[in-house]
């Protein structure tokens, strides 16, 4: 067995890591405030080569792993969640269903721009009356001669609604099976299409800094060529999507975690009460301790399933198990940073505070942790 990484995997998180402290981390606390999604720093994750990273160099790519792709994220994370948003969903999300089930066609339209960061891309799955139970999507869409004509609504899509956003793939029920259970395909909708609106979400408890919008459909026209992969494939391309998706939540959850434990041990080495720094007292050792057993646990999970993935072996089940460890993790981490930097760690000028508050969506976006335990009580044979 060799944990080691690769030289050019520990380059690259030296290099994401200072990239992340010079140019994110003066900036975060700020646009978090503003609830500002920010084009400069976007720009600058783009020429960092943030995008596009398991895409091959064919499609304008990094051409790297998983594994590589996954500590891009997690060094991002350890800074500012808004960002690690906006490079998670734009990879695994976005890029993900166009490079794995796009037409030839389909990829070299679309991948070039989004691998340099010129253009985003969405992933509409969740409605507001279909979140876990994402196979009761109400969005529809008919043939009409030789276009789709596109009906419904989504909501929490991230990099959906920007300036650069190039457009959405968007789950939609196209008809009904054999065995009367809907017919669901993936159908990609360019920006700007008649018909189409995304909104942007404002009011977040947390990613305040990333874009969030509700899609609407109003008999939007998309040519039949739209279609992605094959008709009545959507729910399982969305399924091999999230798979993948909880592999990148899990890298923010890690990140997070990270984060949370640097600046607690910063805090704890330099604070005195009583005489002596807080770090020096047991109950506060303790859980800088626990928090550093956490990281390091939930690390090795993480990369296991991503080596599991990068050799093409079966990851679902330990990709769900990450996803919820991380997630959870960071909650444990964020509450002891808070707690050891005492009332200082509810102000904004502290970092934690707002690492307290991004957790939370780690335990919802792209499964909640219920819908993990029950991903792997199936693995498991028990339900």
């Amino acid at each position: 067995m060799d944990f080691s990484l690769s030289m050019d995997q520990e380059i690259l998180r030296e290099t994401v890591r200072k990239f992340a402290e010079n140019e994110i981390g003066p900036v975060a606390e700020e646009l978090d405030e503003k609830e500002e999604f920010s084009y400069d720093t976007m720009r600058k994750m783009a020429e960092m080569g943030l995008f596009g990273i398991f895409v091959s160099e064919e499609y304008g790519g990094q051409g790297m792993d998983y594994v590589s792709y996954i500590i891009a994220t997690e060094e991002i994370a350890r800074v500012d969640g808004s960002h690690a948003a906006t490079v998670a969903a734009e990879n695994s999300l976005g890029i993900g269903p166009l490079y794995y089930f796009g037409s030839e066609e389909q990829k070299r339209r679309y991948l070039p721009a989004l691998c340099r960061g010129e253009t985003l891309w969405g992933f509409g799955l969740t409605e507001p009356n279909a979140g876990s139970d994402a196979a009761n999507a109400q969005t529809r869409a008919e043939l009409d001669g030789e276009e789709w004509v596109i009906n419904g609504t989504k909501i929490f899509i991230t990099n959906a609604a920007t300036d650069i956003t190039a457009g959405v793939t968007v789950l939609c029920r196209t008809g009904t099976r054999k065995d009367g259970k809907p017919e669901l395909s993936c159908i990609l909708v360019d920006s700007g299409t008649p018909g189409f609106v995304a909104k942007e979400m404002h009011g977040k408890m947390m990613w305040r800094a990333s874009n969030t919008s509700e899609l609407y459909f109003d008999d939007c026209r998309v040519p039949r060529e739209n279609l992605l992969g094959e008709r009545g494939n959507g729910f399982r391309q969305m399924m091999q999507t999230l798979d993948g998706g909880r592999l990148s939540i899990g890298a923010m959850g890690l990140g997070g975690a990270q984060g949370c434990l640097d600046r607690a041990l910063k805090y704890a080495n330099e604070r005195e009460q009583f005489g002596r720094t807080i770090g020096r007292f047991q109950a506060n050792a303790f859980k800088l301790a626990d928090m550093a057993v956490g990281v390091e646990t939930a690390r090795l999970l993480l990369y296991k399933a991503c080596w599991l993935r990068d050799n093409d072996m079966s990851f679902s089940k330990v990709a769900a198990m990450a996803k919820l460890y991380c997630s959870e993790i960071m909650r444990d981490c964020a509450n002891h940073a808070v707690q050891i930097h005492g009332g200082y760690g509810l102000m904004r000028a502290y970092g934690v505070e707002r690492f307290y508050r991004d957790q939370k969506l780690l335990e919802i976006g792209e499964g909640t942790s219920e819908v993990q335990r029950i991903v792997i009580a199936r693995h498991l044979g028990v339900l």
